[in-house]
């Protein structure tokens, strides 16, 4: 029984093993490996069509050089998609509802844009703190400020992930409970607090893909800022 509706979002532990190790990996068991068969089945053909179609929207705008990377953002895209679905399930746990995990995530790959971006063409990527036509008295006020916000964006990558996630299972939890306690006292309310847990599921599996690609669009978008 919980005591605290952020309960949920704690790692519980089974036998001494951490319940986040087990959700991080089950992702990377649940997609199949491409066949080298003339004839695959329809999963793996679905997932071949899902990775050649993304990584083809993500990386066209992206330089030569920026779609190296396709080997990192792709794999990140399915391993974000995978936990945000798992989290769904009942009797499970996200991992992508931990701040530090996605910070884990957003921070060495922020930086390693910045750094691609200083060491191959770094007039450019410190052209980005100083807007073309700036008055010279704003000059220092608008390098502060945009320095700041390109030090903000690995945070509001990480916030945006949790944030999101957090929200919606934290609304899952409350109307399930209004739905369980509803039962024993009128059926017409519990029905109708029933039907809203299912939309309200239906837009969190939306909510849980949309978000994964938001946070690998967005590394995209860094990377191609600097290449």
């Amino acid at each position: 029984m919980m005591s605290n509706l952020f309960d949920q979002f704690a790692s519980p532990t089974f036998f001494g093993v951490h319940l986040i190790v087990i959700a991080i990996i089950m992702p990377w068991l649940l997609f199949p490996t491409p066949s080298d068969q003339w004839i695959t089945n329809r999963l793996i053909t679905s997932q071949n069509w899902f990775l050649k179609s993304f990584t083809k929207q993500i990386f066209t705008p992206i330089s030569l050089q920026g779609q190296k990377w396709v080997m990192i953002l792709t794999p990140l895209m399915v391993f974000l998609l995978g936990m945000n679905l798992l989290g769904l399930l009942p009797y499970t746990f996200t991992p992508t509802t931990q701040l530090s995990l996605n910070m884990g995530l957003a921070i060495p790959l922020w930086l390693a844009t910045i750094f691609i971006g200083l060491r191959n063409q770094p007039t450019a990527s410190l052209a980005h703190l100083l807007p073309e036509g700036t008055p010279t008295p704003l000059i220092p006020i608008l390098i502060v400020i945009e320095t700041i916000s390109l030090i903000i964006r690995p945070l509001a990558l990480g916030v945006r992930l949790t944030a999101n996630l957090t929200a919606g299972h934290l609304l899952i939890q409350l109307i399930s409970l209004a739905t369980s306690n509803l039962i024993s006292s009128s059926l017409i309310l519990a029905s109708l607090t029933f039907s809203t847990l299912v939309l309200l599921t239906l837009l969190e599996i939306a909510v849980a893909m949309i978000q994964a690609y938001v946070y690998v669009l967005l590394l995209s978008l860094y990377l191609q800022e600097n290449t």
